[in-house]
């Protein structure tokens, strides 16, 4: 272990924290893993739904097995009464993040399983928060514009339900598909802070509710969260490709970050953001404006020309949600829409061998002080 390392430095960059059968970022070779399979072939082949059995169980299931989960999974998507009336109490000036964080907290008030530590209840857990999360994004959406929620149709996927009780019309199946994707893309990614943030929590011996609480608080922070709303709001400052290579000029100079470039892991290009872009493509296509993303294309040049630095999945994801009409203080509620199966895969693998996590830190204040009585300073 390296001097900075031992004294948890960088952001405790690098640093092991703990072993995880569940995702592997392999930072050098640009490659993300779920359980041992690639995301670009589950991006191709996959749905999110069986993503999230995989991440939970630890396999791929069988059609009959995965048959009887989908009906457990998609066919009982709905909010509690209560907490769809909680949604109705929350100010006008609360945001999305902030209205998730206590709504999702108020769930596990009303889960039938709630006190039950077992396994199979935990699971049951897991899969009703992640039924329930994207209908307390789309309700509080329509809620806060004058518009009633809608019910979800039994049987539809999670990406399909979350426009459909967004918008109140059937989605376009090309948009269903890259929003099922870009799910797929963000369901895991290792130890990440709000990952982290909920396994601290669940080694306390917590509740599941506590630690997803605890894991959208820590999403809530902009240096998690929110960088694809940063760049979508850099790509519309921009507002032509013919601009970007000034604005991204200017930018470098003032020493500026550009949203949607680097990462603390990888070392080359981010695969999700490979995958995403040829969503981006298409989404924008169908939508019938490619503005956002001829930005995006040339931001990309410009950046790799003059900095040599990769984007990130950020960089597209929000041109994806932007073609598909999607609010852009929705971008993170959508982040912990798929972050979700990820977090409570991680709270499930703690709870299997669980021990406290409590680290050390490197004190470097002074240790031999006098104490001088207050009346005598």
């Amino acid at each position: 272990m390296s001097e900075k390392q031992a004294k948890g430095g960088g952001g405790l960059e690098d640093v092991i924290a703990g072993e995880s059968a569940i995702c592997f970022v392999d930072g050098p070779n640009g490659r993300l893993v779920y359980r041992g399979y690639d995301v670009a072939q589950l991006a191709e082949s996959s749905t999110f739904e069986e993503v999230a059995y995989l991440l939970w169980y630890g396999r791929l299931p069988g059609r009959i097995e995965f048959d009887a989960f989908l009906d457990t999974f998609t066919g009982s998507m709905r909010l509690p009464i209560e907490t769809a009336m909680i949604l109705r109490m929350f100010p006008k000036a609360a945001t999305p993040m902030e209205v998730l964080r206590t709504a999702i907290s108020s769930l596990g008030h009303w889960d039938p399983d709630s006190g039950n530590t077992g396994l199979d209840a935990c699971l049951r857990k897991a899969i009703r928060i992640t039924e329930r999360l994207p209908l307390l994004v789309t309700a509080h959406e329509r809620l806060r514009n004058g518009l009633e929620p809608l019910q979800p149709v039994p049987g539809r996927s999670i990406a399909h339900n979350f426009l459909y009780t967004l918008f109140g019309t059937d989605p376009d199946p090309v948009m269903v598909t890259a929003f099922d994707v870009a799910l797929i893309l963000h369901a895991d990614h290792e130890l990440n802070a709000s990952t982290f943030a909920a396994r601290v929590v669940a080694a306390t011996m917590s509740d599941m509710y506590s630690a997803v609480t605890a894991a959208i608080g820590a999403l809530k922070g902009p240096l998690h969260g929110g960088a694809n709303e940063q760049a979508v709001a850099m790509f519309r400052e921009i507002g032509d490709p013919s601009k970007a290579e000034e604005w991204i000029g200017r930018a470098l100079a003032s020493r500026k970050k550009v949203p949607g470039f680097g990462h603390r892991v990888y070392r080359t290009d981010d695969p999700r953001a490979v995958i995403l872009k040829e969503y981006a493509r298409s989404v924008t296509k169908q939508a019938g404006d490619t503005r956002l993303f001829e930005i995006g294309c040339e931001v990309e040049r410009v950046m790799r020309e003059r900095t040599h630095v990769f984007p990130n999945v950020d960089l597209w994801s929000g041109i994806c949600y932007s073609a598909m009409d999607i609010p852009i203080e929705l971008f993170t509620p959508i982040f912990a829409i798929s972050r979700i199966v990820g977090w409570t895969a991680h709270i499930l693998e703690q709870w299997s061998n669980n021990r406290l996590i409590r680290p050390r830190a490197q004190y470097i204040g002074p240790t031999d002080l006098t104490y001088i009585p207050i009346n005598r300073r």
